[in-house]
């Protein structure tokens, strides 16, 4: 027989969640919790034994080589693949522990840029950006619409980008419409897969400048997988290496730089590593820093 009270009981539960999750959110904590996360695809184990925090403001960046699990890793923390053992800890709350409802509301506080930007070919980017609005928000269409022309402009397109669709963008623009649509809901955690990969150096060297700039005057917590050295250098305050299914470093660049790590070493130092560090310092020394340029 079911029990008339428990849609009542169910809805409380998601009030005292939604309330809870604010109160984090606002707080100097940590957004982020994973431990000894293990992942398999096809009977294969990708994420043997993967942990890690991310606090509030923080950039981080997720490094490895090809096929460690960088997209695995961000996918199994949105629950897009199941993970075999671990923990995800998302705003103090446990997604082992919560029901189907409890965990949308959490969903609702991230936003995700996936790596080729992901859009749908027959919206256009205003409709594109007011997806996760119409998924989640119970709002008027104009509202909606002010809403996403606010963060079409937010993320540097023009107004009338808004009408365009995908085909009719640039790869820059595509890079942009995506992340303007990962904003759309104000999240406490942003997830970026790649946002660079594809875009000559000067779109992507904006695409960084502009992260910055949303990340300090937005406050951004970021959660981003690249393997763009001048990203690292511009954008990151922490970089996370992944490895043999682990972490094999976390740190600031400085930590990367020190690492005896055989492949943080041929990253890093590499040819184009080099490259990359020595003009890095040269630009810090311009601006009287470090070496790291955040």
């Amino acid at each position: 027989m079911l029990n008339p009270l428990a849609p009542l009981k169910r809805a409380e539960r998601v009030r005292q969640l939604t309330e809870k999750l604010e109160n984090v959110a606002a707080s100097d904590t940590t957004l982020l919790d994973v431990q000894h996360l293990a992942v398999a695809l096809n009977e294969r184990e990708i994420l043997k034994d993967v942990s890690f925090e991310l606090n509030r403001g923080e950039l981080v960046g997720v490094v490895g080589a090809s096929g460690t699990g960088k997209s695995v890793l961000t996918r199994a923390i949105l629950g897009l693949v199941p993970k075999t053992r671990g923990r995800i800890i998302i705003l103090q709350a446990d997604m082992d522990q919560l029901d189907y409802a409890e965990q949308r509301v959490v969903e609702q506080r991230l936003g995700v840029m996936f790596q080729h930007g992901a859009l749908f070919s027959s919206l256009t980017v205003k409709q594109n950006v007011q997806v996760p609005m119409r998924e989640y928000l119970d709002l008027s269409p104009k509202l909606m619409d002010e809403l996403a022309i606010l963060k079409i402009q937010m993320v540097g397109l023009p107004a009338d980008a808004a009408e365009k669709f995908p085909s009719e963008l640039s790869g820059g623009m595509i890079k942009r419409a995506a992340l303007a649509r990962a904003l759309a809901l104000d999240p406490d955690i942003v997830f970026l897969d790649e946002p660079t990969s594809g875009l000559d150096p000067i779109g992507a060297g904006e695409f960084d400048e502009l992260m910055v700039t949303l990340q300090e005057s937005l406050g951004l917590t970021v959660f981003m997988v690249t393997h763009d050295l001048d990203s690292l250098y511009t954008t990151c305050d922490r970089v996370i290496a992944l490895g043999e299914g682990r972490v094999i470093a976390d740190g600031p660049i400085s930590a990367m730089l020190a690492s005896e790590h055989p492949w943080l070493k041929s990253y890093f130092h590499g040819k184009r590593g080099r490259s990359v560090t020595q003009s890095q310092r040269k630009l810090a020394i311009v601006r009287g820093g470090d070496g790291n340029t955040r």
